[in-house]
C-alpha cells in the first residue's frame, strides 16, 4: 500500500507528533511506502518515510490551512503511483482515515453564544470537521477514547461502524531499577537538588492548557522548601517565571524547554503534576505510568481514569479546585505514599494495559486503505 499521511506542523515534542511518527514507522516498517505531507516539519524524517513540505504561508490560521489543504490536494492528485489512502492527523477534507486527537468541536462550539457560529474563523473549524465526521464521506475514524464518539454522532450523524477506539498509546520501552537509580541522580544534579528533595514534573507544549501556571501555584502551596518543579515543554516560559516570581518560589521552577530526554526525567521525578484545563487524553498520563511514576492529574484529561484504575495516583476532580490540588500535591510529598503507588503503577503496566495504540492504528490504517483500494476497483 501506498500511504500519504498529513498534518499541518511537526515538531519533536507534541503528543500528536509523536503519534504519526510513531504509526507512520510502523506502517513502513510492514513494508509499505509512507509519504509525509507538512508545512513544516522540524527534526529527522520517521524510519521508511519520505517528506514533502510546503511551507507556512497566509495572514490567519484559517487562511494557512486552507492554503496546506490546496496544495496537499495538487499534491495528491500528482502522486504517481497514486496513494491508496490519505491518513489525516487534522481534520481535513478528502481523507480516507482520521487519527482523532481532538474533542467534537461542534459540541464546544454549541455550548458558546449562537453568533459565534458564523465568524469566519469558526465557521472554518466546523467545515474541516464536518467533511471528516459526514456519514457520505465514509471516513474511518480512529478514536483515541470512546466518550467522544456519542458528541460526533449527534451532530454529524457519523455511523457508529466508522469508529475504531484505540487502546492506550503508550510507546513499550525497557528500563531497570538501576536505569532508575541512574536517572534520579542525574536529575537531581542538574537541578542542584538534594538527594530526597522533592521533584514534581511538568510535561508538555501550551503550557496555559495543559495548566502548569496551576503547577507553579500548587508548588508554592507546599510547606517545604525542598519541592522543585521541572517543567518539560516547548512555550513561553516567561509568563510562569513570571508567576513563580510573585509567588516566591522562582528559584526552585525550572523550565527546561523541550527535551529528547523526557524518559530520565519520568524516571527520576518524584510524581507528574499534569492540572490541564483541556486535554483530550492525556498520553503523558500513561507515559509516566509506563515508567511507574505516580501522576496528579486533572480528572478531565481522558487518560486520567487509568490513574484511578490502578490507584497510582490521585485525580483531581472537576470543576477544579486549588485547594484540591494542593492538597494531592500534599499527599503526594509523603515517600511511603508515593512508594506504594510507583508500585501499583508498575503492576498495572505489566498487564499491558497502556499499549496497543500505534500497532492497532496502523492495522487500522492498511485495512482502510485496502478497502478504499477495493471500492475504486469496482467503480
Amino acid at each position: 500500500m501506498r500511504l500519504a499521511f498529513a498534518l499541518y506542523d511537526y515538531f519533536p515534542f507534541g503528543g500528536l507528533e509523536r503519534d504519526c511518527r510513531l504509526i507512520a514507522e510502523r506502517c513502513a516498517a510492514a513494508g509499505h511506502e509512507v509519504v509525509a505531507f507538512a508545512r513544516t516539519w522540524q527534526g529527522p524524517p520517521p524510519a521508511g518515510v519520505a517528506v514533502r513540505t510546503f511551507g507556512r504561508r497566509g495572514l490567519t490560521i484559517p487562511a494557512r490551512n486552507r492554503r496546506f489543504v490546496a496544495a496537499l490536494q495538487r499534491a495528491l492528485a500528482g502522486e504517481r503511483p497514486p496513494c491508496d489512502a490519505g491518513v489525516g492527523f487534522q481534520k481535513l477534507p478528502g481523507l480516507d482515515v482520521y487519527y482523532g486527537a481532538d474533542p467534537c468541536y461542534a459540541a464546544g462550539l454549541y455550548r458558546k453564544p449562537r453568533w459565534k457560529r458564523w465568524l469566519p474563523r469558526y465557521r472554518h473549524y466546523l467545515a474541516n470537521e464536518r467533511a471528516v465526521f459526514a456519514p457520505a464521506h465514509g471516513v474511518v475514524v480512529l478514536q483515541y477514547i470512546d466518550r467522544d464518539v456519542a458528541a460526533y454522532m449527534q451532530h454529524y450523524g457519523t455511523r457508529r461502524e466508522q469508529f475504531v477506539v484505540l487502546p492506550p498509546n503508550a510507546e513499550h520501552t525497557s528500563h531497570t531499577p538501576a536505569d532508575r537509580a541512574a536517572a534520579r541522580a542525574a536529575v537531581r544534579a542538574e537541578l542542584g537538588a538534594g538527594p530526597d528533595d522533592f521533584v514534581l514534573l511538568a510535561v508538555g507544549s501550551a503550557f496555559t492548557r495543559k495548566g502548569f501556571d496551576r503547577a507553579v501555584t500548587a508548588l508554592a502551596d507546599l510547606p517545604d522548601p525542598r519541592a522543585r518543579l521541572a517543567v518539560l515543554g516547548r512555550d513561553d516560559p516567561r509568563p510562569l517565571q513570571a508567576l513563580a516570581a510573585r509567588l516566591g518560589v522562582a528559584a526552585r521552577v525550572h523550565c527546561l524547554g523541550g527535551r529528547t530526554d523526557a524518559a530520565q526525567w519520568f524516571l527520576g521525578a518524584d510524581v507528574l503534576l499534569h492540572p490541564a484545563r483541556r486535554e483530550n487524553t492525556g498520553t503523558v498520563l500513561v507515559e509516566a505510568l509506563h515508567y511507574g511514576l505516580p501522576v496528579l492529574a486533572a480528572e478531565r484529561c481522558g487518560y486520567s481514569a487509568h490513574i484511578s484504575i490502578s490507584g497510582s495516583g490521585l485525580v483531581i476532580p472537576d470543576p477544579f479546585a486549588r485547594e484540591a490540588l494542593a492538597a494531592a500535591v500534599q499527599a503526594a510529598a509523603d515517600p511511603a505514599r508515593r512508594a506504594d503507588w510507583v508500585g501499583k503503577a508498575v503492576a498495572y503496566a505489566a498487564t499491558g494495559a497502556l499499549y496497543g495504540c500505534h500497532e492497532r492504528a496502523a492495522e487500522a490504517i492498511v485495512a482502510a486503505a485496502t478497502a478504499a483500494t477495493g471500492r475504486r476497483t469496482r467503480r
